[in-house]
Order: structure tokens, then sequence, then C-alpha cells
């Protein structure tokens, strides 16, 4: 009688909506490599249990933005890695799978590689910008780091941590010529005339913050220029309801609300409006002129400017290596200063053509079949494993 083997099972875990969306791209390139019977679970967002994720806990349970903000979440998320810890040491999965999330992941892939578990990390946390001293964390986490940028595999390699670069799912999901005016049809929006999209995030925490500035900005940009059309998506019906309050309290603003669709939101654009974080370097994809910013509270601010290693928070920026876009923060982000920087963006052609230029060139770099790539890794390191057992 043939011996029955056990399945091969993948643990993951992410945090955030952009580790929701890294995941779903992995996952998809290990069902296109693993055997079907592969099992998937751990903690995951929508893109993943869509994939066929088995998510023991939903990811927003670990969606909590900023230091301060975090602490009073702090003995639930503490309390589901412990559990989530001491299920995966009692019934070891063939590999872990940390993306993003290192406050919550690094702890745990300590505890599982300690007790002989391979653990590979996707997404370097940003030791390059801010926060270098993780990478001793990182150092006794993570087996194999799976890098989205290209100069981050020679700091890992100088630390002696193993890593690939497989590019960044972003550029191979979306195209390098956008169909704006495709985008402009499905949105019902007028194919020709000025539209600026905004993005002040998709939690109510940031939208609390920098909301309003950004609709007074809104109203600045509408009183200069009457033909101004914008757009602005939802991430839920929640954050859909708390934008509409906004906009009730701006009459005259030629605005559509949408529910999601950020990118397409975006790709129907002229120039963006945006809140700081992975979107940008969708928007930067897109090849679109933008104005980055954010308001934290206070505190919050002081300790991320105390850590900060590089004169940028924008990731456009940050992969030029220089400001190609402008990045108006905390108590400089007034309605004014944003709508300034944001007509300024829309009108000039000249800075128009050069980003086009800088971001086709940094879509390229990216565009690295990131799916693909990063399976063959993790599938390698799988196999390695099973060889020994």
């Amino acid at each position: 009688m043939a011996l029955q083997t056990r399945p091969l099972r993948l643990a993951m875990v992410a945090g955030e909506p952009s580790g929701d969306l890294l995941a779903a791209s992995l996952l998809a390139g290990l069902k296109a490599r693993l055997p079907d019977t592969t099992q998937y679970y751990g903690i995951g967002g929508p893109r993943m249990m869509a994939t066929g994720f088995d998510a023991h806990w939903p990811m927003e349970k670990l969606s909590v933005r900023g230091y301060v903000e975090a602490l009073r979440h702090i003995p639930e998320i503490l309390r589901i890695r412990n559990e989530l810890k001491h299920q995966l040491l009692a019934d070891p999965p063939d590999a872990f799978i940390g993306v993003d999330a290192p406050d919550f992941n690094f702890g745990l892939e300590h505890a599982l590689r300690d007790a002989g578990i391979p653990t590979i990390h996707f997404v370097c946390p940003s030791i390059w910008a801010w926060r270098g001293g993780r990478i001793k964390k990182i150092q006794k986490a993570v087996d194999h780091m799976l890098c989205v940028f290209p100069f981050e595999t020679a700091l890992l390699e100088k630390a002696g941590v193993a890593s690939s670069y497989v590019g960044h799912p972003l550029a191979d999901e979306i195209p390098l010529e956008p169909d704006m005016a495709g985008a402009r049809r499905t949105l019902g929006l007028p194919e020709s005339g000025p539209v600026i999209a905004v993005l002040p995030g998709s939690r109510r925490s940031e939208i609390n913050l920098i909301g309003p500035t950004f609709f007074d900005a809104m109203q600045i940009m509408q009183r200069r220029e009457p033909a101004l059309r914008f757009v602005m998506p939802a991430a839920t019906p929640a954050i859909h309801a708390q934008l509409q309050e906004l906009a009730n309290a701006h009459q005259g603003l030629a605005l559509t609300i949408i529910d999601g669709q950020s990118q397409l939101a975006m790709t129907a654009a002229d120039a963006i409006l945006v809140k700081s974080g992975t979107v940008t370097l969708e928007a930067a994809l897109l090849k679109k002129p933008m104005v980055i910013s954010y308001k934290v509270p206070w505190l919050t601010g002081q300790i991320m400017r105390r850590q900060a290693y590089l004169p940028y928070v924008g990731l456009p920026n940050i992969l030029a290596g220089r400001f190609v876009v402008p990045e108006i923060l905390q108590h400089f982000a007034t309605p004014e200063a944003l709508a300034d920087a944001t007509l300024t963006q829309l009108q000039d052609e000249a800075n128009r053509r050069t980003l086009t230029e800088v971001f086709t060139q940094m879509h390229l770099t990216l565009r690295q079949n990131t799916a693909e790539r990063a399976a063959e890794v993790v599938a390698s390191i799988v196999e390695r494993r099973k060889g020994r057992a």
C-alpha cells in the first residue's frame, strides 16, 4: 500500500492592505509552482482569501497605524501573535512567510526559526531610510528576504542575510502606458478637461487628520480653476460616508467619490494629491505628477523624524534618489501650500515630460515578474527542506 504523504503547508501573515496585495501576488505564483494540495493559512486579507487562503484571523486585526495609536491595540495583537506562535510550533508548517508587518512578524519569525522552521520575509523593511537597528532583528529572524527594490540585496548581504530581488508586483500589474481615456469613460468623467485624483487615505484616523486639509485645498483649487474635476476613491462604505460628510461641508466642489478603484481614479487623473504610502508608488508607475503629504499625531511625527535617515518619505523620491515630486508634510501641509503645489504639478508640462521619463525607467527596473520570481525562491527553500526530511 502506498504511503500517504502530508501535503505541503505554508503559513503566512500579512497585516496591511499593501501586504495583502503582495501576498496575493505571491500566492498566485506559488499555486502555479507547487502541488495543488498545498495548504496556505495564517493571517490575511481579502485578496489573499480570494485565492483560497485560510485566514485564521482577519488582517484588520493587525492594521493599526502609528506608534501612539497602536498602544491600545497592543494586548490583542500580542495575544494573536502568541496564539499563532503556539499553533505553528505545535504543528510546524514547511515554511513561514511573513509579508511586511515587521513589528508583528519578526518576533514570530525569530521563535519559529529557533525551532527549525524556515522563515521567509517578503519586503525588506526600510532599513535604508529609517530604523536601521532592525537589521539585528532581521539577522535573528529571517532565513531569506524577498526584496522588492534592487538596492536592498547589497545591504542585506553586508549583514549576512540571504536575499533575492524579485521586483514589485505593482510594476507587473500596471501597464507601461495606462489608458487614461478608458479610465475616464469607466468612471463617467469627461474625456477632456483637467482631473485631479485626491487620495487622503484608507483609514478613518488618516482622514480625520488630513481629510479637512485636503478638502480645503480642493476648494482653493476649484476657485482658481473652475473647470477642474476631482475624483476621490473610498476604500470602504464607512470611509465613503466619512468623505461624503467632508464633501457636504465643502459646497461647490466638482467631486466624484467612488467606491474603491483607486488605481482607476489615478489613471483617469492629470495630477494627484496623495497621502504618503505604497499608493505613491502606484502613482509613479502610472506616470502621474503628484504632491505627497501626510499628517500624523505630533508625538508619532517626532519619533519618525528622529529615526529617519533620508530627506524624503515618498517612494518615488526614495527610488529616484532625489526629490522628483513635492512632499509637504505635517504643519507645512496647509491648504494653500497643497493647492499651490498640486496646481503646479497639473500645469507644468516640462515637469510632466521629465517625470514620465523618470517613472518609465523606474517601472522597467521594478517589472521583474514578481509572482514567478518570488515563488521560485520560496519553492526552492521548501523543496530543499522536504528533501532533507
